[in-house]
């Protein structure tokens, strides 16, 4: 009984400490440009785009889609960073456990 009352500490030891990297990870930014700089997004380690910023060099009457194109890529590249920072995180908790 005492290893199941010890491997419950440790559970809920560790479950503090996920919570606890969950808020550094809240507070941590990413950014993501695309375009030479003429999108970037912004986005907390967490993967939540918080800000984006179009240079008005980007605003092409007529042609919508390639500012789409540049919001896409900038932004699906600030949630790859996001992500690699969380796995880095975690990967110090877990001990780069798969």
């Amino acid at each position: 009984m005492a290893d199941f009352m010890k491997m419950l500490q440790q559970a809920q030891e560790l479950q503090g400490r996920l919570q606890k990297v969950e808020q550094e990870l809240a507070q941590q930014t990413v950014k993501a440009s695309s375009g030479g700089g003429m999108v970037t997004v912004e986005a907390n380690a967490l993967g939540v785009v918080q800000s984006i910023k179009i240079d008005p060099a980007a605003v092409v009457p007529g042609d919508v889609e390639m500012l789409e194109d540049l919001l896409l890529v900038a932004v699906t590249e600030a949630q790859k960073k996001a992500d690699q920072a969380k796995q880095d995180e975690m990967g110090k908790l877990t001990g780069n456990l798969p």
